[in-house]
């Protein structure tokens, strides 16, 4: 590899590092306590609450709906293979257990419990804006089939009722919420239905679970969007939705319409030193009231992980709240990396050992571009001696340098990014590895070695101080074991590369500064790096037993008899390369001119 070829992947490199520095997950993390918010609502032992008198200020708003306001508010409990769920007699959820996940601390996960989440669905009725989920409704529940109906019903008389009914399958992250109206009519152009969760902690992380917690949306012209996973943010959307999903590190609270919300607003917040819960997501949906007379008001919740396998089958594109990077990166992710993944996990239970054969998978595949590389390196190492003559005879002139550079690689048949251009096709995979690891559910609290959570970092010490620029308050050991292998890999390759002076140490430079950056990243992310840096030592020596310098070198001195003979043709890389440089060249002249 010669000086350009240097540059250029010490800009691959730079570009990676601002890269990483600017999208990568916070780097200073905190183990909190699970959040415990006051509930709103106490129950008694009874599992019930008086509601307060109505005044007559209120009686007066809600009209012939004021009776509704009183009694006593009940819970119903109901449950499926992987949801909990309860309901209040205000026809709204006040539980929401997921059955098959735990919290860090090996609580139960509640997506909604204790209070942390508020609905409200206001409308204009009888001149009056009223909140449907102040009402206190009759509760009844009928199984049909594998399928449950609870319904909350509010008789105005024979003929005039508010219904909300919620249906339950048997299976599934998925439940069904259609609002009835008979013989009420709601004024104005939109019920606003509003939620509000103060998100609970369930990961190890505070702040990485508050970089990956927000508010996504999807529109009827099918763009996804959402607002800022990073800082508190807020969006008002003018054109009609179908869902919007409160989006956690892992886990999803959303909610669908059969026909649209006409418009939406959203917001995130949070108080850098409150830990008592993660962000607070406000998610505020207006329902046409043309939907409710032609009986259009169906919703479907979804409360579930944030799992591609399960969420590539709900519809309307819902599986994007998983983010696996920018083309290509996502189309190696979706295509490539989680189907090997998910084949992996069918048949082996240990992650490790999946990460293994994973990276054992990647080489074998990417072997090729490896054999070309080291090649690429190897014709650069023997013109060394010639490139540095060149050097030497031309001395400040740089542009007769780089001319007499392009002519020595033309006639000995060497494109001078042989060794570069496979090392960026495999940029993708690099990056790939990037955004699947740290968001793979799969990963979460699985256990490997010393790491206990190959989801989250690794912690074989903890500080009593914080090491600044993004280091932390404790130490990674498979963090430390990629850097270390990282600095052996540079040294291997300083031995058979031709960079020399500040460009050789810029190689044992990177790595250094990475072992900031990935302190606090995911545990298999960094294992899988330890352990692809492992297997290119091991490839590095094969190849190397196979490659016949001598070989390279006949077939580089015959090419330069062709070229003395004039049967050699330039390729259209070198000729594009070459009037590039003419012109660059001319440029410059005519600039000191």
């Amino acid at each position: 590899m010669d000086r350009n070829s240097a540059i250029g992947l010490t800009l691959i490199a730079l570009l990676l590092l601002v890269y990483f520095y600017f999208f990568s997950p916070a780097p200073t993390p905190q183990e909190v306590k699970p959040i415990t918010i006051e509930s709103s609502i106490k129950k008694d032992s009874a599992a019930q609450k008086k509601s307060p008198a109505i005044d007559s200020v209120e009686a007066k708003q809600y009209g012939n709906l004021s009776s509704f306001l009183s009694g006593t508010e009940t819970f119903t409990e109901l449950e499926n293979d992987v949801l909990k769920l309860k309901f209040s007699s205000h026809a709204t959820l006040s539980g929401v257990n997921l059955k098959n996940y735990k919290t860090y601390s090996q609580k139960p996960l509640d997506l909604i419990s204790n209070g942390n989440n508020t609905f409200s669905l206001t409308g204009i009725y009888e001149g009056k804006e009223i909140d449907f989920y102040q009402l206190n409704y009759q509760a009844e529940s009928v199984k049909k089939g594998d399928t449950t109906y609870l319904s909350f019903t509010a008789n105005l008389s024979e003929s005039a009722y508010l219904k909300h009914i919620y249906s339950i399958p048997a299976k599934g992250y998925s439940i069904g919420y259609r609002i009835e109206l008979q013989g009420i009519k709601i004024d104005g152009k939109n019920v606003a239905l509003s939620w509000i969760d103060l998100v609970p902690l369930q990961e190890k992380d505070l702040k990485d679970s508050r970089n990956k917690t927000t508010v996504n949306y999807y529109s009827t012209e099918g763009s996804f969007d959402g607002l800022s996973d990073t800082a508190p943010d807020s969006k008002t959307v003018e054109t009609p939705l179908k869902w919007a999903t409160i989006k956690q590190k892992f886990f999803l609270s959303a909610i669908f319409a059969k026909d649209k919300f006409s418009t939406g607003a959203f917001s995130t917040a949070f108080e850098e030193k409150d830990s008592s819960f993660v962000k607070k997501a406000e998610v505020n949906l207006f329902i046409p009231t043309e939907s409710f007379a032609s009986k259009k008001s169906d919703f479907t919740y979804y409360f579930g992980p944030n799992d591609y396998k399960i969420t590539k089958e709900v519809p309307l594109e819902f599986s994007r709240n998983m983010y696996l990077g920018w083309p290509p990166v996502i189309w190696v992710n979706k295509f490539l990396l989680m189907p090997v993944f998910n084949f992996l996990q069918t048949f082996i239970g240990n992650y490790g050992v999946i990460i293994l054969l994973l990276v054992l998978f990647m080489k074998i595949l990417l072997m090729p571009l490896t054999y070309s590389s080291y090649m690429g390196m190897a014709k650069m190492r023997l013109l060394k001696p010639e490139l540095d003559a060149i050097k030497e005879k031309n001395g400040d002139n740089m542009a007769q340098a780089q001319q007499d550079q392009m002519k020595l690689y033309q006639q000995a048949g060497v494109n001078p990014f042989s060794g570069c251009i496979p090392l960026l096709l495999q940029m993708p995979i690099l990056f790939s590895m990037f955004y699947l690891f740290p968001n793979s559910i799969a990963l979460r609290q699985q256990p490997f070695l010393w790491a206990e959570d190959l989801s989250t970092w690794d912690s074989v010490l903890t500080l009593p101080f914080s090491i600044p620029f993004g280091y932390g308050d404790h130490v990674s050991l498979f963090v430390l074991l990629m850097t270390a292998s990282q600095i052996v890999f540079q040294w291997q390759n300083n031995q058979i590369q031709t960079v020399q002076g500040p460009m050789k140490a810029m190689g044992y430079v990177m790595p250094i500064v990475f072992l900031f950056f990935f302190n606090s990243f995911s545990a298999g992310l960094s294992f899988y790096y330890f352990v692809s840096n492992l297997i290119t030592f091991a490839q590095q020596a094969i190849i190397k037993r196979f490659v016949d310098e001598d070989k390279i070198k006949a077939i580089m001195d015959e090419n330069r008899k062709k070229a003395a003979s004039g049967n050699t043709k330039k390729s259209k890389f070198m000729s594009k390369l070459e009037e590039a440089m003419k012109n660059s060249e001319e440029a410059r002249k005519k600039n000191k001119k």
